[in-house]
Order: C-alpha cells, then structure tokens, then sequence
C-alpha cells in the first residue's frame, strides 16, 4: 500500500503562494495520506474550511480532522449567528474506510517566547487485509526537544495500553434497545500502529532514540511493542533523503523532520521510502511510504 506524510503549511507553498489544490495534487493516488498544519476559518487562508475543500479535492477518500487548536471564529451574517471555529491540526484520508478516531492533545510547556502552540495526534483505526492499524497523523512541538520528548513519552505510553484499553467500547451491550453498537462487534484497538507526520527532530536526537531505542545488539531488532524507523528498515534504501530545506547561518540545511515510524511487527515489510525533494506546495516535502499492508499479520500483531 501507498502511504503518504505532508505537511503543507496551511497549503502556502514554498514560494509563498497560496494554492491548496496544489497539495491536493501532490497526495492523490496513495491509499492513506497524513497531513499537517491543515486549519479552518483563518484570514491568512482566506477563512477557507480545508477539511471540507480538500474532501471535495480528494472526493474518493473517507477523512478525519483533529484540530489541536481551536478557538471562537463566529461572526454575525444578515443578524443571524453563524458559529464558526478557528481550528489549526492534522487530518488523515483514506481509500479504506476509517472505522474509529481519536484525538490526542499532546502536553504543552508554556513558553514567554517565541510563540508556541498546541499540539495533537490524530489517531484512526483502518482495517488493511494486513489486519487492524492504528495509523496516526501527528504534529510535534518545534521549539524544544524537552517538550517533544514529553509529547513523545505520552504517546509511547497510550500505545502500549491500547490492546488492554480497547476501542471506543468493549463489553456486551446490557441496553440493546439504546442500541448503542448499532448492532456491530465490539470494535479494534490493535498494537498495530503506524506513526507519521513533522516530528521537528532529526535521526539521530535523543527524541528519535526515544521513539526507535539505542542501537541493539542485533541490528535489525523490532520489539513487538516499539517502533522502528521506516527509512531504516526500508528493502530500497532511499539517497539523500531529507523533507525540509532553510538557509540557518549562511548555509542551506538539508533536513529530515518527517518521518514514519512502524510497529515493529511491519519491520519487514517497508519496501520503500523517500521524498518528493523539490516540490513547492508547501515548505515541507512530501514523504512517501510503500509498505506490505496486504499479507495478513498473525496474532502478535492484533
């Protein structure tokens, strides 16, 4: 399967023209895309909804937005309130449909400057023919490592107890006249996960060693609770892979803040990874995952 992270800065490209059917463009095709920095109601955006544009641009797929920033945007129109919100997160499209979501808003440190925000994980549960996975769409903070390790400990943390935890209910219904289930089984929380989006970190940093642990004895090694890094694991290396460029001190700096991590369970299954180096739909390049989604998992990873 196809797989697809971008973020496309509110669809500003990197020459700083706004055109959100561009990142549209870029993302079509693959059978499931994460997206950061997508945003409603804001006037840099033409108080455009893009979750609602980008559903009509991408009319095939089934999609979820979590906003992690959400604030009153309400006018009045002709004396009449229309409430609106002015929201700012991730989303996550699929060719399959999204059987659950949940948003997580990640802890925040409180800063005197510069300006920070909240941040969010969007979490969707997709039934593959590889099984049940809990693929997410995330944003990481981009001032500190300190206050992304936070984020990252807190995520690590839900996605151990998932499979304990269960999905949005588990049990069997005591009022089936309340119909709460809608008839249907209880549904899954597999440890099955995939992780994609701007972490804002680089191979390397204490909080990409949070995620993939330090260096094991056996090269190679996947814990069936952890996290490997796809571009690590990927039977066709990719070459000079980074997803941002900015001049920092005089210098053009090359580098890798989007990723996508896999349970361990898929180590072996990453056939490629690599970016759209060069596209200007957004100041961030597209990064592209072909995995195995289609042979079934066996147990441990349910």
């Amino acid at each position: 399967m196809k797989l697809v992270s971008y973020n496309i800065q509110y669809g500003f490209g990197g020459d700083g023209r706004y055109d959100l059917s561009r990142a549209a463009r870029v993302v079509d095709g693959a059978d499931i895309i994460a997206l950061q920095e997508v945003e409603r109601h804001w006037q840099r955006s033409n108080f455009d909804d893009q979750p609602e544009l980008l559903s009509r641009l991408l009319p095939d797929y089934h999609w979820v937005y979590g906003p992690a920033f959400d604030m009153d945007a309400s006018e009045r129109q002709d004396g009449r309130l229309v409430n609106q919100r002015r929201q700012f997160g991730t989303m996550v499209l699929s060719k399959l449909p999204i059987v659950w979501s949940r948003l997580h808003a990640l802890p925040m440190r409180r800063t005197l400057r510069p300006l920070n925000t909240r941040n969010a994980a969007l979490e969707c549960m997709i039934r593959t023919p590889a099984g049940p996975v809990r693929v997410f769409s995330l944003h990481l903070a981009h001032i500190a490592a300190e206050e992304r390790l936070e984020q990252i400990n807190y995520l690590l943390a839900e996605h151990r107890r998932a499979p304990s935890e269960g999905g949005p209910w588990s049990g069997t219904d005591d009022e089936p006249a309340r119909n709460w289930t809608s008839g249907e089984a209880a549904p899954e929380n597999p440890l099955a996960a995939i992780w994609m989006g701007d972490f804002n970190m680089e191979p390397g940093s204490a909080e990409y060693r949070r995620i993939v642990g330090s260096t094991p004895y056996h090269r190679g090694a996947a814990y069936i609770d952890g996290f490997v890094d796809a571009a690590a694991v990927a039977i066709e290396p990719a070459n000079d892979f980074h997803t941002h460029e900015k001049i920092i001190d005089g210098r053009l700096a090359k580098r890798r803040l989007d990723h996508c991590f896999v349970g361990g369970m898929f180590a072996g299954r990453v056939r490629s990874i690599n970016a759209d180096i060069g596209e200007v739909a957004s100041d961030h390049f597209p990064v592209r995952i072909d995995i195995d989604l289609e042979t079934p998992l066996g147990l441990g990873g349910r």
